[in-house]
């Protein structure tokens, strides 16, 4: 990120914005006036870049900016609520002035689509290099502001004992603990984003440690609040990191003042920060599958915080918006606070804007690009040329597509499934099926969070090519075998269902070409899956493209006799994908090196996520004097990270609801099919013997028969 060489035009200045006002929380008739030492409202979560890139998420640019930050003359000291203000409004300005670029901008665009501004085609690139900067500027204020909040409400390493005992109700009784009582392991290491010649790195404690860590002054700035969000169920169940977040909160809210220097109000609103990163993050797998995980902290909130403190109403609205985005309600959700409610709106208008803007600039940039080529060795194979010389990097394996657009609209007629059978797929073109049956993939892939693919093994999911039985319902599994989380902690199986329709969908490829009547039919079918799934890995998305080589790999597949009419450039398709497949296998965060997953969208393998998230978990987790190794749990968090990462980047190809209709009803029509008792109805999948062949073989038999017995 550039947070220089900007260069706005003159014509997209905004006038000067004046410092907020304080927000004001009217609820039940009663106006509280929210402390500026409270933590802000919105974005506690550190966000999945917090927990990829720990510490080295801030660099040293951003450590040079926040020191020059709020001062108005190089003798003046540091204020952080000064900080705070001019760094709001200079993201403000300067994110108005991006969306009005960016409009402008789309109104050129327009005009140079419709022939009706020759003169716009020298504008537009010089201001589309205008608009990444200004996208760089935004983004990386928006970094400082992150870093501004998550440098706040911290404690020194020395006051963490004090942390413990103010969740203790006999405080007075209990002894001084020093930090090392909490079984807290450091190593020094140096870092490139810090000034400072080492910095400490957690390597292992007690649960209670650990959780007592998530108030240390740094904790936020090197990704462990994020990480522990995602692991903490290895070592402590939600109802206890609940009741530890209470109690803090018990012991500080009465006592804390405004001062934001003393401990006591440090480590209420840390709690509260903590607390709504929680909230924000976690809810779908925590809060929304258990009742009574949610029901106890409403309760304390209505009856323990709102009295006392106004971020109890906030915490409450929080909690309903959460709740209604999961149930898919969303809409309906009314902000109390205006002005916030036209900052948000505002984001998204923007967030959408910038979609469209990365979206243009990579097609353009797609259709400079030349189409990849593989090069197999037919003698050695895919798999052994990867291993003598690791040939395929992130940008070998993963080539730039090279067609003009996914979002035309698309003719051709429809019909019930039942009644066209496999003949519409072979109506619509390989990039219409693709569009959609990745917009389907999207859907599944979207709902998934990265706990879910925490201890897969409980789940029975196996490394094989069908990880879950589909006579194994979901209520049925097992969570005693190969358990790693506690006994009482609640796990959200959406995993499962996840694979299942990964199942399915290949369940569905090789049942669709077993039901081909006709040869011709049978290999014109097979090319156009081998061409969708190409199209799919070109795209990225890499789940459906899996997914369709795990049904072509099917037995009764590979035998069938239209694998030797296939047309040979078509054939060696099905070697690129097991050379994809062996790529993303080989490495875990193969798919989150360079930059490109950050502007292009990607759906990874569910499967072999959960294959390389099995991979981390296998071994102890604890130490030999009970601490657990933080540094297992930091690597398991740093892989499920992408999860969230790749779901930012959305695929916006134009749905076509008919055509997934279609889909949709002839995968649910074969997810329980026995391919090989469909493959025996149909004469087409048998190697045929000519009928004067087959006569004369008889008659030969015959003829040894017969002189047997003379």
């Amino acid at each position: 990120l550039q947070s220089s060489g900007c260069g706005i035009s003159p014509g997209f200045a905004e006038e000067s914005i004046g410092p907020e006002e304080e927000t004001m929380i009217k609820a039940t008739g009663k106006s509280y006036l929210v402390s500026p030492s409270l933590p802000d409202f919105h974005g506690c979560s550190p966000g999945w870049s917090s927990a990829f890139y720990g510490a080295e998420c801030f660099d040293s640019e951003v450590h040079r900016y926040i020191k020059n930050l709020g001062k108005q003359k190089s003798s003046e000291s540091q204020n952080i609520d000064a900080k705070k203000v001019e760094l709001e409004q200079l993201l403000m300005m300067e994110t108005k002035n991006y969306r009005k670029t960016i409009k402008f901008y789309q109104k050129l665009l327009q005009k140079e689509r419709s022939s009706k501004g020759p003169e716009t085609k020298s504008v537009l690139p010089k201001l589309r290099v205008q608009l990444q900067e200004m996208k760089s500027k935004v983004q990386f204020l928006e970094l400082v502001k992150k870093y501004v909040q998550a440098k706040q409400w911290g404690v020194e390493s020395c006051v963490l004992p004090t942390v413990i005992h103010n969740g203790r109700t006999d405080t007075v009784d209990v002894a001084p603990t020093d930090e090392s009582s909490l079984f807290l392991y450091y190593n020094t290491e140096k870092h490139q984003c810090n000034d400072q010649n080492g910095i400490k790195v957690l390597q292992a404690g007690t649960p209670l440690g650990l959780m007592a860590y998530l108030y240390s002054r740094n904790a936020f700035l090197e990704g462990y609040v994020q990480q522990f969000l995602y692991t903490f169920r290895y070592f402590c169940t939600q109802e206890e990191f609940l009741q530890f977040l209470i109690d803090r909160i018990s012991r500080t809210l009465s006592s804390a003042s405004l001062d934001p220097s003393t401990s006591l109000t440090k480590i209420c609103n840390r709690s509260f920060y903590i607390l709504q990163a929680w909230i924000e993050d976690c809810y779908s797998v925590d809060f929304a599958t258990n009742t009574d995980l949610l029901c106890t902290l409403k309760d304390f909130i209505s009856s323990k915080v709102v009295p006392l403190n106004g971020y109890g109403e906030r915490l409450l609205s929080l909690l309903e918006d959460a709740s209604a985005r999961k149930s898919g309600n969303a809409n309906q959700c009314v902000s109390m606070d205006k002005c916030e409610e036209e900052s948000e709106k505002d984001r998204k208008t923007l967030h959408s804007l910038c979609k469209k803007l990365s979206e243009d600039v990579s097609r353009k940039a797609c259709l400079q690009t030349e189409n990849f080529n593989w090069k197999l060795s037919k003698g050695m194979g895919p798999i052994a040329q990867y291993q003598r010389a690791r040939l395929y990097t992130i940008s070998s394996v993963l080539p730039k597509p090279c067609y003009n657009s996914f979002t035309e609209e698309f003719p051709g007629s429809f019909a019930k499934a039942d009644e066209v059978g496999p003949y519409l797929l072979i109506e619509y073109s390989v990039q219409q099926l693709f569009c959609q049956l990745t917009l389907l993939q999207q859907e599944v892939f979207h709902k998934c969070h990265p706990v879910h693919f925490l201890n897969s093994r409980a789940l029975g999911v196996k490394d094989k090519c069908v990880s879950v039985q589909k006579a194994v319902s979901t209520e049925t599994v097992s969570l005693k075998v190969c358990n790693l989380f506690l006994s009482k902690c609640v796990q959200d199986q959406y995993l499962l269902q996840l694979l299942r329709n990964a199942d399915n969908i290949s369940t569905w490829v090789a049942a669709e070409i077993v039901t081909c009547h006709t040869s011709k039919l049978q290999v014109s079918l097979l090319s156009r899956f081998l061409l969708i799934a190409k199209c799919c890995y070109e795209q990225r998305n890499f789940a459906t493209a899996m997914q369709i080589l795990a049904g072509l790999e099917n037995l009764i597949i590979r035998q069938l006799p239209a694998w030797k009419i296939l047309p040979a450039k078509v054939a060696e398709i099905m070697e690129e994908l097991k050379a994809v497949e062996m790529f993303l296998k080989s490495d875990s965060l193969c798919l989150m090196e360079g930059e490109r997953f950050k502007t292009l969208p990607t759906i990874p393998s569910a499967h072999v996520l959960a294959m390389h998230v099995q991979q981390l978990e296998t071994g102890g987790f604890t130490m030999t004097n009970g601490a657990h190794k933080w540094t297992k749990l930091r690597n398991i968090a740093k892989v499920v990270s992408q999860v969230h990462a790749f779901q930012e980047n959305p695929y916006t190809y134009a749905p076509d609801f008919k055509l997934q209709s279609y889909l949709t009803q002839r995968i649910t029509h074969f997810k329980d099919a026995d391919i090989s008792a469909l493959a025996a109805d149909n004469c087409a999948n048998f190697h045929q013997i000519p009928a004067d062949k087959q006569s004369r073989k008889i008659q030969d038999t015959l003829r040894r028969m017969k002189a047997t017995f003379q």
